[in-house]
This record gives C-alpha cells, structure tokens and sequence, in this order.
C-alpha cells in the first residue's frame, strides 16, 4: 500500500492538484503492482520555503492539461480554423504525415490534404497521456470518416496521432493511418 507525499507552494487551484494527484497515482501503479485502493497520495501545503539563497512562497504557473490541448487543436483543425489552430502550436512546431510528409505550417497542412479528400474527420476512441523530461506526449486514435476527392464517402479507417507538448505548447506531430490500405481495397 504505496503512500506518496508531495508538497506544494500555495496557489494552486483544485483541478491542478487533481490532475497532479491522478498523474502521480497512475505512475505509482505503474511501477507497484497496487491496485487503484492501495494507492494513497496526498498533497501538503508548505507557505513559504528557501532554495538556492532565495526564498519563495507561490509555485510556478500549472500547464494545462495536454489532452486538452490536443483535442481542441484538432477541432480548430478540423474546421480549417487554422488562426485558432495555430495558437496551440509552438514556434517549432513540425508534423509528420503518411508516406514520410514533413510540414511545419498549417497552411502546407491543407494544402497537402486538398490532393487527398474533400473532407476529414475523426472520432476518437481513445486519447493517452504519458510524461517524458522533455514534456507530455499525448496518442489520439480512432477513426477517420470523410468524403474522397469523387464524391464517395468513406469511414472506419484506423489513425493514432503522437503529439509531443512543451510547456502548454503542440512541438511536434506524427500521424499514422490506414488510408493508403482502404484506398486500394475499395478502388
């Protein structure tokens, strides 16, 4: 039965302490074989502390949540609000599509997609979160649905999208589907 402690700086409002309650719970689990009800992690309040010949007494601004982040990049995207899109993205941001496609711009986006269909969309059925040094890389996968460049509809085609975050911000995107596959088998 696996206790965690952490200690926090006032200041932080109750959805950041859950979700830094739920990451840090999750990783203990990950590691101890505990079930959900044998992990207990508690958070302390300390008002004021001294570091490096400097005291503080407020932590640092929370980032916000990575899923989050995601799922609203891709709706703006997914209706070619690219202004808002973009807002998500940090300045080094660069993507990764099918057959090895590099872009760093959302406008090569569109452009790229115009020679392969008329209209995309996806439903997720799952989106994943893990934590790296570096920041927080999030999977979107589901389907994708949509209509081709002739007019024919098409859906049920497998995506994951890999997103990595730093500091609230989408650096970098790689997107895996079965698009090429369903275009040969339904000629």
């Amino acid at each position: 039965m696996p206790v965690t402690e952490i200690t926090l700086l006032p200041g932080y409002d109750e959805d950041v302490r859950a979700r830094l309650v739920n990451h840090v719970s999750r990783a203990v689990r990950s590691v101890i074989a505990a079930p959900p009800a044998g992990v207990t992690t508690v958070i302390f309040e300390a008002a004021t502390y001294q570091r490096d010949g400097r005291v503080f007494s407020s932590g640092n601004a929370a980032h916000p949540p990575a899923a989050t982040c995601v799922v609203n990049f891709l709706a703006a995207m997914q209706a070619r609000e690219l202004d808002a899109a973009q807002a998500f993205l940090a300045d080094s941001f660069e993507m990764t599509f099918p057959g090895g496609q590099r872009m760093h711009a959302l406008t090569e986006l569109v452009a790229w997609a115009k020679n392969r269909y008329e209209r995309v969309e996806k439903a997720y059925t799952g989106i994943d979160e893990s934590w790296t040094d570096a920041g927080t890389v999030v999977y979107a996968r589901g389907t994708l649905s949509g209509i081709w460049l002739d007019g024919r509809p098409f859906e049920g085609i497998r995506f994951i999208d890999r997103f990595e975050i730093q500091d609230g911000l989408i650096v970098k995107q790689d997107v895996w589907n079965d698009m090429g596959e369903y275009k040969l088998e339904h000629r």
